[in-house]
């Protein structure tokens, strides 16, 4: 299931209760990039365009609805921009030795980049991309439009210099769930925001009475690492 496939969904909130992992794209009509909706923090890693790409799209991979904040509000930016200081930005962990050759895509990553690089070329390259077509980089462009670079994007029917637009989008999405979702302390998921609308426990020290309840909704709100409570 792809960025297209939710448009065919009820229910938003029921697709980020089954977090399948794919892009809540074009649930709702106007989330761009303006000043009025960047999160309050300066990036550390991503300079001005590459910021102004990144907040647009974590904005329309997962919009604000009524059923719960968008990926704005919860500062998925800013916990981008801070995983690419961690060693995991660094690719820590990663095989990145020669050679380099496209694979079967069981075997999994074969690129010599890093996080930080992924980002880097795959946002030039988009950027490029839609400068070239439309004559504005990304940032600049409508919400449908923007919605339609990212589908492409996701299928691979856009071709970057660097990096396969379908990888990039792939490392993308992931730290954008990873954003809206993981515990906070990390930079993400702002006032737990993520983990209300699933009706997540969180880091609760006991909610064992509650794991064979299906589909029951649980009563205690969400906690965090550090003891926030929603």
């Amino acid at each position: 299931m792809g960025i297209g496939s939710l448009r065919l969904m009820p229910s938003r909130r029921r697709f980020m209760q089954g977090l399948a992992g794919v892009a809540a794209c074009g649930t709702v009509p106007a989330f761009g990039a303006s000043a009025a909706t960047r999160p309050p923090y300066a990036p550390r890693f991503f300079n001005a365009p590459q910021w102004d790409f990144l907040i647009a799209a974590c904005a329309r991979l997962i919009p604000a609805d009524i059923h719960g904040p968008g990926a704005l509000a919860l500062d998925v930016p800013r916990f981008i921009d801070m995983q690419m200081q961690t060693p995991y930005g660094h690719g820590a962990g990663w095989y990145l030795a020669g050679p380099f050759m496209q694979g079967a895509d069981n075997l999994g990553y074969q690129l010599p980049y890093t996080p930080r690089d992924l980002y880097q070329r795959g946002i030039t390259g988009m950027n490029a991309h839609a400068t070239t077509r439309h004559g504005r980089p990304f940032a600049a462009l409508a919400p449908a439009v923007q919605d339609d670079l990212l589908r492409a994007a996701e299928q691979g029917s856009l071709v970057f210099d660097e990096v396969p637009s379908a990888v990039f989008f792939e490392q993308l999405l992931a730290n954008v769930m990873e954003g809206a979702f993981s515990d906070p302390i990390h930079g993400g998921n702002t006032g737990l925001g993520g983990w209300t609308m699933l009706g997540f426990p969180g880091a609760r020290a006991d909610f064992m009475d509650w794991v064979d309840r299906y589909g029951a909704h649980y009563p205690l709100g969400s906690v965090s690492i550090s003891g926030e409570r929603a």
